[in-house]
Order: structure tokens, then C-alpha cells, then sequence
């Protein structure tokens, strides 16, 4: 009932090219469109895997850089795990992220935004809630506008830590591979609903300088609608539900999202 309640006043807006859209507000899968210029955003995603025995808050911030061409970010992280010690929660890695708009302008049909971020140690890896090195990530955000109503996302990216660390205190460098697709469909210009799927290859430490790789796949179906004021200010909520396949099924999870989009000045 109350989803329903938030819901109305978005889905009796007509689709109109003077009612602002919802744009860059997926889940799992980066959008490449840039922040525009004198626009910040704020990114809240909260997660708690089936069971409640795990879950993770991350928040970012992204800044236009002289115009929409380039975008300077930061994410940090919190992390729940319950069965270590009866619980163990705090600070992920912080990662300092920069996009340069490479394709893409106001009435394209395709934007290419490749990230490139640095990714700092703040996370204890003896709880494994960090890699214990400095790292880096490159990730390469395609999206397509198929028709007025109907979007699609692609990414395709990798990290490296030269020297990270596992729980048990081993060192090894670990290659992280990621890949994901995105279709987005306008019931109305402030109602999306989603389908987002990633696959990701990560390497665990098993030994000094000895790594093997996981493959986990996560669907996640879901819902996101804008609240827009006069002011400016673009309200996005967003739920879906994470499912696991294959050996990920452990990872299925709900998902919460929540941004907050504004002008920071005139102009």
C-alpha cells in the first residue's frame, strides 16, 4: 500500500518531453551519462542478503568537472557479516572514480562514459571487508536508447590488486572481471521498471601468490519512479530483489536505492 501511494502521482504523469526523465539511477549496472553541468548527485544502496546474516550500505557522490564531459566521484562503503564472531561490521574500500563522457549529448541514442578508479585500503581484511592493497578498476558503461520507452545498459570491466590480501593473512595479486546488461522500460517518464544481470569472475586467495576463480551470475528485476520539484531537485526510490544463480544463489538479496539529485548552482 504504500509503494502504491509513492507510485500514483509519478504513474499519472503523462509521457511528455517536458516532464524530466529518470536517468544513471540503476542498481547493479552504471548508466554513461555524466553529471551535467551544476548538477550533483547522492547514491544510497543498501542491501541485506536471504538469511539477514549479511548485508552492505554503500554511498556516492557525483560531481560534473567543468561540464558533463568529465565527472569526479567517491563511493564508501559499510559492511555487515554475522558470522564472524557473532558480528562484524564496518568500512569497505573507499574507491576515488573519474568518467569521461566519450560519446553522448542531449538527444543522443548512444553514450559511452568509460570509469577510471582508484581503490583505497580502508577496509579491514582480516574481517574480509577489504583487499588489504591499493587497487585499481576500469569500467566501460554503454547505453543505448532503443526507443523512447525502452533503454538498454552494457558494461564490461576489470580490477587489479597487486598485492591483496586474504582473511588469513596470504598475499597474492587477484584480477576481478566483471560484465553486465540492463534493460530499462518507461511505464511513464517518472516510472521505470528494470531487468539488470551481472556476471562477475572474482579471484580468491587460496595460498601466497596462488588465486582461483568464482563465477557468480545475479538477475535482479525492479522499480524505480522520480519525484521532481520546482526547485530542481529529482527524488529517485528504487527496490528490487538480487536473485542468485548456480553458485551464487546464496547472494540472492533485497535491494533499496535512494538518490537525490540537485542543482549546486545557477547556470
Amino acid at each position: 500500500m504504500i509503494l502504491a501511494a509513492l507510485l500514483v502521482p509519478a504513474l499519472v504523469t503523462p509521457l511528455t518531453a517536458q516532464t524530466p526523465g529518470i536517468q544513471d539511477n540503476s542498481f547493479l549496472i552504471e548508466e554513461a551519462y555524466n553529471q551535467e553541468r551544476g548538477v550533483v548527485q547522492h547514491i544510497s544502496l543498501f542491501s541485506r542478503e536471504k538469511g539477514g546474516e549479511r548485508w552492505s550500505y554503500s554511498f556516492t557522490q557525483e560531481w560534473p568537472f567543468k561540464g558533463q564531459r568529465h565527472q569526479l566521484s567517491y563511493g564508501v562503503q559499510v559492511l555487515h557479516e554475522a558470522s564472524l564472531g557473532g558480528g562484524s561490521t564496518g568500512l569497505g574500500d573507499f574507491a576515488l572514480n573519474y568518467r569521461l563522457q566519450l560519446a553522448g549529448r542531449e538527444g543522443a541514442r548512444v553514450w559511452v562514459a568509460p570509469r577510471l578508479s582508484a581503490i583505497l585500503p580502508t577496509g579491514q581484511w582480516r574481517n574480509g571487508r577489504g583487499s588489504g592493497s591499493v587497487g585499481a578498476e576500469l569500467l566501460v558503461p554503454l547505453s543505448i536508447e532503443v526507443t523512447p520507452r525502452l533503454a538498454t545498459h552494457l558494461n564490461a570491466g576489470l580490477s587489479l590488486h597487486p598485492s591483496a590480501r586474504s582473511p588469513g593473512g596470504d598475499r597474492a595479486t587477484t584480477v576481478d572481471l566483471k560484465a553486465g546488461l540492463s534493460a530499462i522500460f518507461m511505464l511513464a517518464p517518472t516510472v521505470n521498471l528494470m531487468v539488470e544481470s551481472v556476471a562477475q569472475g572474482d579471484a580468491e586467495i587460496i595460498g601466497p601468490g596462488l588465486t582461483r576463480r568464482g563465477t557468480s551470475v545475479l538477475v535482479s528485476p525492479g522499480i524505480r519512479w522520480a519525484h521532481n520539484f520546482r526547485s530542481g531537485l529529482q527524488i529517485v526510490p528504487g527496490v528490487a530483489y538480487t536473485l542468485g544463480l548456480g553458485n551464487a544463489s546464496d547472494r540472492s538479496a533485497l535491494l533499496l536505492y535512494l538518490s537525490f539529485e540537485h542543482p549546486f548552482k545557477k547556470g
